[in-house]
């Protein structure tokens, strides 16, 4: 392209952005749209009754509201038996070792491996005895189970 051209195509980009500029703020007139006074006054709209909202704080009650309110959940159950231990396990092994580092008592290395046996062997229990709560007509999906 040589430098003619470059200045003509430039021009001409200047003056459409003029043009845009220019018609800011108007409003673009298209063939088939009546004038805005030509257009049907919008139908009444009738308002719906407003809430009722007591004076008194005190005065509404969730009986009142309707609102449902569910059960408490159960209790989580113990485990007993073999899960129970581990779990204290799992639990008690960190908690006695971080005692026996802050008061300074050294342990032998035997008694180190004793713990760190004890705190893998009963997340290696935990883990191998979960539940699997999947439904087996369920197929591949495992999403929320409501």
């Amino acid at each position: 392209m040589s430098g003619h051209e470059d200045e003509a195509g430039r021009a001409r980009e200047d003056a459409a952005w003029q043009d845009i500029i220019d018609g800011y703020g108007e409003r673009p007139a298209f063939p088939d749209t009546p004038a805005p006074d030509a257009l049907p006054e919008p139908a009444a709209v009738e308002q719906a009754p407003a809430f009722e909202v007591p004076l008194e704080l005190g005065a509404a009650t969730w009986a009142d509201e309707g609102h449902f309110v569910p059960e408490p959940p159960p209790l989580a159950p113990r485990p007993t038996g073999p899960r129970g231990l581990a779990w204290v396990t799992l639990f008690a092994v960190p908690v006695i070792a971080l005692v026996l580092t802050l008061l300074s008592i050294g342990l032998s290395g035997f008694l180190i491996f004793l713990l760190a046996a004890a705190f893998v062997g009963a997340f290696g229990y935990l883990v191998a005895t979960m539940d699997d709560h999947r439904d087996p007509d369920s197929g591949w999906d495992d999403g929320a189970v409501l």
